[in-house]
């Protein structure tokens, strides 16, 4: 019986300790409260991206010159956007190889490139030659980083204040 009673208040003494380290635990938590100040993160520099696209007069489906001329130049636009797409994204390359009987049999090779340029402006478009058409297109990425601003602030840890 002696033994009985020397066991459970030890017992009870470790679970009134374990609860109270618990409540301290949480409790210290609550005893401070912090305020965070935001700052807005800008790089340093900005880049300036060019791209040059092209397209030739005579390829278009058009019914006569001026509307196959007008098609070239709104192609050599698309394909200046393209290549602005590939230095801002990159360009996805898949290959394919068949071999049989250790001869190469059939070689494939695609690219393609997906993104959305917002921000560019066209510098000119311009005749190359008799049959071809060039646009010359700028990427400030200032005006990229200031659109982005207006979707999402990124945003670093400023200062913190515990009271």
């Amino acid at each position: 019986m002696r033994n009985m009673l020397t066991t459970i208040p030890v017992k009870l003494v470790l679970h009134a300790c374990f609860i109270v380290a618990m409540l301290s635990v949480a409790g210290c938590q609550s005893l401070f409260t912090k305020h965070v100040e935001w700052e807005t993160v800008q790089p340093e520099e900005y880049p300036v991206l060019s791209a040059v696209g092209y397209a030739p007069i005579n390829a278009q489906i058009g019914i006569d010159e001026s509307s196959k001329r007008l098609m070239a130049i709104k192609a050599s636009k698309l394909d200046a956007y393209r290549e602005l797409a590939e230095q801002v994204y990159g360009q996805k390359v898949d290959g394919e190889q068949s071999l049989a009987n250790l001869v190469l049999t059939d070689n494939q090779l695609r690219s393609s490139v997906e993104g959305v340029i917002r921000g560019a402006r066209v510098i000119k478009t311009y005749p190359v030659g008799e049959d071809t058409y060039a646009t010359e297109l700028e990427l400030d990425m200032a005006v990229v980083y200031d659109l982005y601003l207006t979707t999402a602030k990124p945003q670093r840890i400023r200062k913190v204040n515990y009271y």
